[in-house]
């Protein structure tokens, strides 16, 4: 649909809804009906019995039938509190660990140069995350959390687990203790360290964590984050120990940033994948489970690029582009499925009353909003309209959670507060 200031019909936006019984929007459905199209995708399947109607509208519903109810008393809780006091508390004693570890192996200059060219390969993995992420944004704080997690916390967990695997690798050669090292240590000790921040982030901010796209977006970033600090220690490296050290830096460079930036995130990105998906089911056993048959793939994946030998390139351009093309389509239909999620969970807000199919299909569809968001960008309402748009894809994810059977009765409070703020959200782009 055109979104111009002539085609939009904004004043009619919220006639008198009938659900499909010819009742007024928001009439309760007998338990456990589900609605037509109630399961859009494969991310987003909902079990009848956990099926509950969209509260009704009362500004769309008789005086005597409004189905609005009360907001149930929130039980009170710290929220993310704990979790980023604990994490700023493992950042800073990680600090102390990982940075004389990257100053005694780079030198002061060597730091310095690794850390400016470290930032290029990061921001375009961060630039990724944005982009991954722009449909449903997690918290700011909670990304925070997982690239700090990835650059200070797993890395200071690979240094003090590492010397035990040295214990038990081969001393037969150096060229056998290096192996074993990079091909086994590594990708089960860094893939562990990592995907502990996931494991940390779904027991303590589970109301974020609900979906594989939020289980890629935040793997992404804890990957980030430890391919940053890893880049600062083989960056530097080459700086403070080759007698070319300019010539070696554009090699290493090349090699880690501009041919696998995305190598450690496509590793964890797995795990995040398979704990997204079990966090559709909320259980502490489902993420447990989750998190170790998650590990198994990213550390074969890991083992896979850390074994290429001679034959690098071949092997590069054969398995490990592939791969990333498949991980790139994968991501492209968890969007995609994002988007019929929230279409599906929006249209059962507008038969209670809530919006129009219009408006559905404008805040559904990425073109929808491109257009919503030029249209009111022209009228000065630009930063409405994308709040207006985060609102109602919140609670389309929090009518997902309600049905998901998980935490129902905090996330119905949460509804009730967002389904509240539509209006003046509303109201605010029409002004």
């Amino acid at each position: 649909m055109s979104l111009s200031s002539q085609s939009v019909p904004w004043n009619r936006l919220l006639p008198m809804t009938m659900n499909h019984h010819g009742q007024p929007g928001g009439q309760p459905y007998p338990r456990p009906y589900l609605e037509p199209g109630a399961n859009p995708t494969w991310i987003g399947r909902v079990q009848p019995g956990n099926y509950q109607p969209a509260p009704g509208n009362p500004a769309t519903l008789p005086r005597q039938t409004w189905a609005m109810p009360p907001a149930p008393q929130a039980r009170r809780t710290w929220g993310t509190l704990p979790l980023l006091v604990g994490a700023t508390v493992l950042v800073l004693g990680s600090m102390f660990l990982v940075v004389p570890f990257l100053l005694g192996n780079t030198g002061i200059t060597g730091f310095v140069i690794g850390f400016i060219a470290s930032l290029i390969p990061l921001s375009v993995v961060l630039l990724t995350v944005r982009l991954i992420d722009r449909w449903e944004p997690e918290p700011k704080r909670l990304l925070w959390f997982a690239f700090t997690w990835g650059a200070a916390v797993s890395i200071a967990g690979t240094l003090l687990i590492q010397p035990l695997f040295a214990l038990a690798a081969p001393t037969s050669s150096e060229e056998a203790f290096t192996y074993f090292m990079a091909t086994v240590q590594a990708p089960i000790v860094e893939e562990f360290t990592k995907s502990l921040g996931l494991l940390v982030l779904i027991l303590a901010a589970r109301k974020y964590f609900d979906g594989p796209v939020d289980g890629v977006v935040f793997a992404f970033t804890i990957a980030a984050g430890f391919a940053f600090t890893e880049n600062i220690l083989y960056f530097g490296r080459e700086i403070a120990s080759s007698t070319d050290p300019g010539t070696d830096l554009v090699r290493i460079f090349i090699l880690r940033g501009v041919m696998s930036p995305f190598a450690h995130a496509i590793f964890t990105g797995t795990t995040g994948l398979i704990m997204g998906f079990a966090a559709r089911k909320w259980h502490t056993g489902y993420a447990l489970l989750a998190f170790f048959i998650g590990l198994l793939p990213a550390i074969f994946l890991h083992n896979r690029w850390n074994s290429m030998g001679q034959n690098f390139l071949v092997e590069y351009f054969v398995v490990q582009v592939p791969i990333f093309l498949v991980a790139a389509v994968g991501i492209i239909l968890l969007r995609v499925a994002e988007g019929k999620l929230t279409r599906q969970r929006l249209l059962e807000y507008a038969r209670a009353g809530w919006f129009t199919p219009a408006e559905v299909e404008m805040l559904a569809t990425s073109r929808g909003r491109r257009h919503a968001i030029r249209w009111a960008s022209s009228r000065g309402r630009g930063s409405n309209m994308k709040s207006f748009i985060k609102g109602a894809t919140t609670l389309a994810f929090t009518r997902q959670r309600i049905l998901s059977g998980r935490d129902v009765h905090v996330h119905q409070h949460d509804e009730l507060e967002l389904l509240r703020s539509i209006p003046s959200l509303r109201a605010a782009v029409l002004q």
